[in-house]
C-alpha cells in the first residue's frame, strides 16, 4: 500500500538550532542552494499548495522551518546556502546556523541534499556534501526539477553526475529524482522516510 502523509502543518521558524522543537520525534531536514525547488518539493510531499512559502527570489528561506507530519515526524525546511541577494553578514549567519543545526540535532534522521537535475555538478554542492559524509551525518541526494527535462536527457543527467560523485564518495549516496510538478518520486521519497522512521 502506497505511503503518503495524511495531515501536516507548519509548527515553528527558529533563528537558531537552540530554539528548536524537542528533539523527540525523527526529524528530516530539506537543503540546497538557492532556487532549486525546495518549497514546492515540500509542498508536493505533504499535497498541499502552501504549506511552505514559495518564492522566485533566490534566499527566500531564512529560518530553521518546522511542520510536524502525522503528529509523528518533522519535516524541516532549512535556508538554502550559495547565492541569495542578501549581505554577506547574513549569508554567513545562516552558514553557522545551518552547520550548528546539522551538527548538533540529534534526531536527525537524514538530510536531502536538493540539486537542481539540469546542471552540471557544481563545486559549492560538492563541497557541502563531503563536509556532511565527513561528519557521518546520513544524507540522501534528490534531483529536482526532472519534468524539465525528456526522460533520456534526465537519465544521462544523473549519470554524468553520479559519475563526477564517484571521485567523493565509494559507496554513492543514496538519491532520488523528482519533479514537484508531476509527484515524481513522491512514492519514493515517502517510503524511503517511513522505513527509517520504523528503525528510530
Amino acid at each position: 500500500m502506497p505511503v503518503s502523509i495524511k495531515k501536516s502543518r507548519f509548527l515553528t521558524s527558529s533563528a537558531e538550532v537552540s530554539k528548536c522543537p524537542p528533539a523527540n520525534r525523527p526529524e528530516y531536514a530539506f537543503i540546497g542552494r538557492s532556487n532549486v525547488g525546495k518549497s514546492s518539493l515540500i509542498n508536493m510531499l505533504t499535497n498541499q499548495k502552501s504549506l511552505a512559502k514559495t518564492s522566485g527570489k533566490p534566499g527566500k528561506t531564512r529560518l530553521i522551518n518546522h511542520f510536524l507530519i502525522d503528529e509523528s515526524w518533522y519535516l524541516v525546511d532549512l535556508p538554502g546556502y550559495g547565492y541569495a541577494q542578501v549581505p554577506k553578514s547574513e549569508r554567513e549567519k545562516w552558514d553557522k546556523s545551518i552547520r550548528d543545526y546539522i551538527t548538533g540535532r540529534v534526531n536527525l534522521c537524514a538530510l536531502f541534499i536538493l540539486i537542481d537535475i539540469r546542471h552540471d555538478a557544481l563545486q559549492a554542492d560538492l563541497d557541502f556534501m563531503t563536509w556532511v559524509g565527513g561528519i557521518q551525518v546520513p544524507f540522501v541526494i534528490l534531483f529536482t526539477k526532472a519534468d524539465k527535462l525528456k526522460p533520456d536527457e534526465s537519465e544521462n543527467a544523473v549519470g554524468k553526475y553520479l559519475l563526477r560523485l564517484h571521485e567523493y564518495f565509494d559507496p554513492l549516496p543514496e538519491y532520488f529524482i523528482s519533479s514537484a510538478m508531476d509527484f515524481r518520486g513522491r512514492e519514493e521519497i515517502l517510503t524511503f522516510i517511513d522505513r527509517v522512521n520504523r528503525e528510530f
